[in-house]
C-alpha cells in the first residue's frame, strides 16, 4: 500500500519563501521527502532557511525570484531545473498585504498587490506548468488563496481580496487547461493563521474581535495547513483538481 503524503523523489518549488508561511511550507515538504527549490528576493533569509532544511537531514536549494519580472521568473526556474530537476510541486506562496484604504490607495500600490499575489502566481504556473506538460511526468500546482477571495471584508483590504478572488478563478481556469497533461491545480484558502507578520495585529482589540467569529475559537498556526498542502502535493489528492480548500477554523459560517 502506498504512503499516501510520501513526496520521497519530488522536487517542490515555494515561492516567497524568505519566511512566514513559504518557510513553514518548504520545511514541511522537505520532512515529506521532497527535494524544496526556495524562491524570494531576501537573499539572506533564503540562505538560512536552506542551511536549516539541510541541517536537518533534507535537500534544499535557494534562488532568487522576484514573481512579477517574467526574465526573473524564468531564470530561476531554469536553475532550480538544473541544479535540483525537474519540477514536480509548485506552491505559489508569495503575496503582500495592502498598506492603505482603498479610497486612499494609489494606483502604484495596487498594481503591486496584483502584481505579486496574481501575476506572479500566473507568471510561475506558466513558466513551470510548460515545463511540467513537456517533462510527461503530470506534477502539481498549490495557489495560497484566502477567504477573502470569496468572502468580503471592508476597508484596508479591498485590494488584496481581489487578488485572491482571481487566484481562485487563475486555479480553476488552470486545472481544465492542464488536467489531461496529469497535472492537477488547486487551492488553499487560510483563514487567519498567525505570522511573523499579523502577530500584533491579532492580539491587538481588533483582532480579538475577528477571533470571536471563528467557530474553533482561535487563529490558526501555520501547522493547521500541512494537511491540506500535503493531501494536495501526494499521492493522496491523486483525484483532486480545480479546487480550493478553506483552512479557516470556521470563519467562513460565521453568521452575518
Amino acid at each position: 500500500m502506498r504512503t499516501s503524503f510520501d513526496l520521497t523523489g519530488q522536487v517542490a518549488f515555494v515561492t516567497g519563501a524568505s519566511s512566514g508561511l513559504g518557510a513553514h511550507f518548504a520545511q514541511t515538504l522537505s520532512e515529506a521527502g521532497a527535494k524544496v527549490v526556495v524562491g524570494a528576493r531576501r537573499a539572506d533569509r533564503l540562505k538560512d532557511l536552506s542551511e536549516r532544511i539541510t541541517a536537518s537531514g533534507g535537500t534544499a536549494l535557494a534562488v532568487d525570484l522576484d514573481v512579477t519580472d517574467a526574465n526573473s521568473v524564468a531564470q530561476a526556474v531554469a536553475r532550480a531545473e538544473d541544479e535540483a530537476g525537474p519540477i514536480s510541486i509548485l506552491v505559489n506562496n508569495a503575496g503582500i498585504p495592502p498598506r492603505a484604504l482603498s479610497l486612499e490607495m494609489d494606483e502604484a500600490e495596487w498594481d503591486s498587490v496584483m502584481d505579486t499575489n496574481l501575476k506572479g502566481a500566473w507568471l510561475m504556473g506558466r513558466e513551470v506548468g510548460r515545463r511540467m506538460v513537456d517533462h510527461g511526468n503530470g506534477g502539481r500546482i498549490i495557489n495560497i488563496a484566502s477567504v477573502l477571495g470569496w468572502r468580503t471584508v471592508a476597508k484596508r483590504v479591498q485590494s488584496y481580496a481581489v487578488s485572491k478572488a482571481g487566484m481562485v478563478s487563475l486555479t480553476e481556469t488552470l486545472a481544465l487547461e492542464l488536467g489531461r497533461d496529469g497535472i492537477l491545480v488547486n487551492a488553499i484558502g487560510p483563514g487567519y493563521i498567525k505570522t511573523e507578520l499579523n502577530t500584533e495585529f491579532l492580539e491587538s482589540a481588533p483582532g480579538e474581535r475577528i477571533q470571536k467569529r471563528v467557530a474553533v475559537g482561535r487563529f490558526g498556526e501555520p501547522e493547521d495547513l500541512d494537511g491540506a498542502l500535503l493531501l494536495l502535493a501526494g499521492p493522496a489528492g491523486a483525484y483532486i483538481t480545480g479546487t480550493v480548500i478553506a483552512v479557516d477554523g470556521g470563519l467562513t459560517l460565521s453568521t452575518l
